[in-house]
């Protein structure tokens, strides 16, 4: 019986190269041309096959034709012997030629096709709020695509496009400049897989950058927490319900997206073990007597989880009417240029705030920032800085004994 076995060209090319296939019987190793062609990093060399999971769905149709041509051939083979005849290698080629005109046919996925395989590859080890930003990206690619009729390929990312993109982030869809770099940092990490893979050859996207700008970081003073919490709200109101749960984020400085996910198995007393969403991180959180009172509220079904969206809402309205309404400058850059405007705070406030108030308050307490970074999960000096805001209290108090010798 003839033996077939698949193999590629060049397993060292930087591009795809041609699969052959290998017939040996009788003594005698006959290659035979496919038609198909892959990049060496999409190849199995062990299994003889592409690999299908995670990546494009044109590699399963290559196995597919070859496991036709291999059967074509050992058929053709196993008749031709009982006839008492070795065939020629042109004989045992011309059995799969007919398998060319599928090759020639076969349509690979789009750009946009391989956005969303690379999506739902990361939704197996990202949270779905990472998901949800990945979306957004290949929304604003595709939407770019058909306001530009700037065709999407792997071989059309080069500077021009980098500067088309990005002008349409910010003329067209208003996106201010740390948005854009983050759409654009997203980009990148899909073209690096694709990359990895195999898919993609063009490597002008690593030089692709976009300026970074630090976004407002806006904390709530002791004073302003003190406001919220003596709010009078009526038990099971939604502003109550939105309180609770974001002066849980002050207390514990979780994201909102760990508080909405607390459960009862994550109270162990005077902690919380919590497995973050966004970095899988396992945290020890202690429990302070405010956030004890409000867990309780939590375990007895008195507060309950709300979209990020909604909290964002109705946080607005709670700080609004405990008065956190000092005028604040607010900055924000679109193509480089620096806008500044003066609002009232509760206009700047959003879920996010609580873990930065949480940072800012448990410094100005005289907490080491290495026992809030445990707390917090953040890894590094550059990442934590970011939370810190120095407000006046502290400020005064740490110049108290300056120069007083």
């Amino acid at each position: 019986m003839a033996k077939i076995s698949f193999h590629l060209k060049d397993t060292k090319a930087d591009r795809p190269t041609a699969v052959f296939i290998l017939l040996t019987a009788d003594g005698k190793r006959t290659k035979i041309y496919s038609g198909y062609s892959i990049h060496p990093g999409q190849w199995n060399s062990e299994d003889q096959q592409a690999k299908t999971r995670g990546y494009p769905a044109a590699n399963g149709e290559l196995n597919r034709g070859l496991k036709r041509m291999g059967e074509k051939l050992q058929t053709f083979y196993a008749e031709q012997r009982a006839d008492g005849v070795i065939p020629s290698a042109e004989a045992l080629k011309a059995v799969v030629e007919p398998e060319e005109e599928v090759v020639a046919k076969a349509a690979g996925p789009t750009f946009s096709e391989l956005f969303e395989q690379w999506i739902a590859a990361s939704a197996l080890t990202k949270s779905p709020n990472t998901i949800r930003t990945y979306r957004t990206t290949l929304r604003h690619l595709q939407a770019f695509e058909k306001a530009t009729r700037y065709k999407l390929s792997f071989a059309a990312l080069n500077a021009d496009f980098a500067d088309k993109f990005t002008a349409y982030l910010i003329e067209t869809a208003g996106l201010n400049d740390s948005v854009v770099r983050k759409n654009g940092a997203i980009l990148k990490n899909f073209l690096g897989f694709a990359t990895d893979r195999g898919l993609n050859t063009n490597l002008s996207f690593k030089k692709f950058s976009w300026k970074h700008r630090e976004p407002d970081v806006i904390a709530l003073t002791r004073d302003e927490v003190r406001a919220i919490e003596g709010l009078e709200l009526p038990k099971g109101h939604y502003l109550d319900n939105a309180r609770g749960l974001f002066l849980l984020s002050c207390y514990t400085g979780l994201r909102f997206s760990d508080v909405a996910a607390l459960r009862r198995e994550h109270d162990k007393g005077d902690r919380l073990k919590v497995t973050t969403q966004k970095t899988r991180d396992t945290l020890i959180i202690p429990v302070t007597p405010k956030s004890r009172v409000l867990l309780n509220r939590l375990w007895a079904g008195e507060l309950h989880p709300i979209t990020n969206q909604k909290l964002n809402e109705f946080v607005k309205e709670v700080t609004q009417r405990a008065g956190v309404d000092a005028a604040t400058e607010h900055m924000s850059y679109r193509g480089g240029q620096r806008h500044a405007q003066s609002l009232p705070k509760y206009e700047l406030i959003s879920s996010h705030t609580g873990r930065r108030t949480f940072v800012t308050l448990a410094l100005e307490s005289g907490l080491p920032w290495e026992v809030i970074m445990k707390a917090t999960g953040h890894k590094d000096m550059k990442s934590f800085r970011r939370y810190i805001q120095v407000t006046e209290e502290r400020q005064i108090k740490a110049f108290a004994n300056f120069l007083c010798d």
